[in-house]
């Protein structure tokens, strides 16, 4: 259940399951683009408390600053850019 601010938190997991870190958002989608936003290619979020994986495609251009840039800001910016694939839905672990 999401908390009254809505931050949900979705873990990103490599291909063989393993969590590489943890990324914040109101959306996947937004996690996703912080994770993309750190050079993260393939990626897979796990929203906590759910059995969803989120599966995007990610990848940085650099593209043009723009025109009311503050004077630190350099002429060309990275910006982060994903597209989903699609959702997974993992099994629950019975107890025994």
């Amino acid at each position: 259940m999401a908390s009254k601010s809505g931050k949900r938190y979705f873990v990103l997991l490599d291909e063989k399951g393993n969590e590489l870190g943890v990324f914040t958002g109101r959306s996947p989608r937004q996690a996703a683009l912080k994770a993309a936003n750190r050079g993260y290619k393939k990626i897979r979020l796990r929203e906590r408390g759910t059995n969803k994986i989120h599966i995007y495609e990610g990848e940085r251009v650099k593209v043009k600053a723009p025109d009311n840039r503050p004077d630190w800001m350099p002429a060309e910016v990275w910006k982060p850019k994903v597209r989903k694939i699609g959702i997974e839905k993992i099994e629950k672990r019975r107890k025994k």
